[in-house]
């Protein structure tokens, strides 16, 4: 890659560089504060309501109120850093140089919007101020003001990138051009009144792929994209489209998105992770390909407890990699199975993506936990079958096996960690805790577990950890507000009754419905990732499945599966490159080898597409 091997635009200091720092000290504390309240907060509910049996009615409202905050503060964060999940394939074929201008681009491009929406978020929040909450009696606006505050300040940050980090006459070019843009869509949005459903077209297609391939943030280009649409094609006030946002990002049970990613940062900095590892590799290590078997297994289990890719990833690779290096593995083949194991456990619960399927399509949360477990392992079995093939020839003459002694002590050392993923499926399924609370269970327990039992438990690292939680929270939760508001335009505009009738006519029935569905989120998946993917499309489709006679769980782990594998395949698909930088490869080395995952991987698809039992046959 070119802008690898040039300099980027260095931070400029200043009086400015220590307003930014200080903002940004002071908003990443607050949001860390913020995390952890939560936690506290929905753990007291639980012990209050299964031990006293006394429920606590306001701590619903409560968490419901500063999750707002918290996500409006994350996406702050996420501006600040650069962190809002973008779609850089193309950019980055460019010159360094133009890479540079492209970037200005994303940032001016998503301060427009900001600046377009700001008024309509302070008119809500003066709305939601008439609201009185029910159980702790206090005024909407105490949890509405957190959009005009937040789109405030991403405003600033936003400012600050382009004064800063970015080279003055790009920044100058790209503010032109985004404003010039805007101006030609307003100057001539009487016209678009005219054209009916071609809007669908101009505006959910040309703009949002337009935006997206540019390297404008996926969040911000499906805002653009539904603002300029409620704006110059309907009568309808663009305060609606902060309140769809405001539904969108702000269900509760989105509040495990946060918990669960810092679920995923705790297990790794107690050693938990490390100790599941570390018996797998004791169990087989000696075979061939053992190590990667057991990066496929170690995938499968923290999967199973931190719900968020980059966290399994980031706990399993630094604790495999050198070791099978020093067997004699390439490192693109390293990361081309990380990848796949990636794809391949997109299932298991507790994913995030699970538990926004349930939110935006009604499905029930613990009926796809339940049901997750079984399609990751007839993924796994063909990436072992792959593994099988690949190292079949391996010499391992000088690997020596682990004793059966050695094998019992790391089984002990892990028990504790291998436990933690059958408390938290337990906790929900057994009605313990909600989708919710479980992660607070897990976060407990992991915390008593790094210091009493691993004792590794880093204070210090503590801060930072929470603030990644935020960081990564707020685009994750921008993504899925701003993919809301836009499915919410694309259903008042008739699009989801025809695509209703256009997919329950197609010829073929079911069998076709599932076909084209795999094919599409195959697509949405390496281009929209799949969370967004999930939550335009969700809601369109999964009453269609129904309506064709297909279980809503068995689809949801289809179209899971489907977007995993356009997840993580090259060119497109973000979690591969997350995995390259993950394990420190470059890129280009994966490439080859990951095809033959990516075929067990549609092997294995088509397998749990084509045999509904296994994904809903221990309902």
């Amino acid at each position: 890659m070119e802008l690898a091997s040039q300099r980027a635009p260095e931070t400029r200091s200043g009086p400015l560089a220590a307003v930014e720092k200080g903002l940004g000290s002071v908003i990443e504390t607050l949001a860390a504060l913020l995390v952890l309240a939560e936690v506290v907060i929905l753990f007291s509910g639980v012990v209050s309501r299964y031990v006293f049996h006394k429920p606590l009615t306001w701590s619903d409202e409560l968490a419901s109120t500063l999750f707002l905050w918290l996500a409006m503060f994350g996406s702050v964060i996420a501006v600040r850093h650069s962190a809002h999940m973008r779609m850089t394939a193309l950019v980055g074929m460019m010159s360094a140089r133009r890479q540079y201008l492209f970037d200005a681009l994303a940032v001016a491009a998503s301060l427009a919007f900001l600046l377009l929406i700001a008024h309509p978020a302070v008119e809500y929040a003066y709305e939601e101020s008439f609201i009185t909450t029910s159980a702790m009696e206090i005024s909407g606006a105490w949890r509405a003001s957190a959009f005009p505050v937040g789109i405030g300040l991403m405003i600033l940050f936003s400012g600050f990138r382009l004064s800063m980090r970015t080279i003055p006459s790009q920044a100058v070019l790209a503010l032109l051009t985004v404003a010039a843009i805007v101006g030609v869509f307003w100057l001539i949005g009487p016209t678009f009144k005219t054209l009916g459903n071609l809007n669908l077209i101009i505006f959910f297609v040309g703009i949002v792929m337009l935006a997206v391939f540019a390297g404008v943030p996926i969040g911000f280009s499906f805002a653009l994209a539904t603002y300029g649409y409620l704006a110059l094609t309907t009568r309808v006030p663009t305060m609606v489209m902060v309140g769809r946002i405001d539904e969108g990002m702000s269900h509760l049970i989105l509040l495990a998105v946060p918990l669960f990613v810092f679920l995923g940062l705790l297990i790794e900095m107690t050693g938990m992770a490390r100790a599941m590892v570390q018996f797998l590799a004791s169990l087989l290590g000696h075979v061939r390909g053992g190590l990667s078997y057991v990066l496929i297994g170690a995938m499968y289990l923290v999967s199973g407890i931190s719900g968020s890719k980059a966290a399994d990833m980031a706990a399993v690779a630094p604790a495999l990699f050198p070791e099978m290096m020093k067997r004699g593995a390439k490192p693109g083949d390293l990361v081309a199975l990380l990848s796949a194991t990636g794809a391949q456990t997109e299932t298991i619960p507790p994913s995030i993506v699970l538990i926004t399927i349930g939110s935006v399509t009604g499905v029930s949360i613990a009926a796809l936990f339940t049901g997750g477990m079984l399609p990751g392992v007839v993924l796994a079995i063909g990436l072992c079958f792959v593994v099988a093939r690949r190292y079949r020839n391996d010499d391992l003459s000088h690997v020596v096996r682990a004793p059966a002694k050695a094998v019992l002590r790391a089984f002990l050392i892990a028990i504790p960690a291998l436990a933690l993923p059958f408390v938290i499926r337990a906790a929900v399924v057994e009605g313990v805790a909600t989708a919710t609370e479980v992660s607070t269970i897990g976060i407990f327990y992991s915390v008593i577990a790094g210091l009493l039992i691993y004792r590794e438990f880093d204070v210090k690292r503590l801060k930072p950890m929470l603030v990644e939680t935020a960081q990564l929270s707020g685009a994750i939760l921008f993504i899925i507000g701003a993919a809301s508001a836009m499915a919410w335009g694309l259903t008042q505009s008739g699009f989801s009754k025809t695509l209703a009738t256009a997919m329950t006519t197609l010829p073929g029935g079911k069998t076709t419905f599932m076909i084209v569905s795999i094919i599409a989120f195959v697509i949405l998946g390496s281009v929209l990732e799949g969370i967004p993917a999930i939550v335009l499309f969700g809601p369109l489709l999964f009453p269609i499945a129904k309506a064709v006679g297909i279980h809503e769980v068995h689809y949801a782990m289809v179209v899971i599966l489907a977007m995993g594998l356009g997840l993580f395949a090259p060119p497109f698909g973000v979690g591969y490159y997350a995995a390259c930088a993950i394990g420190k490869v470059h890129p280009d080395e994966g490439m080859r080898p990951i095809w033959a995952y990516m075929l067990a991987l549609l092997a294995g698809l088509i397998v749990v597409a084509a045999i509904p039992w296994i994904s809903i046959g221990f309902l």
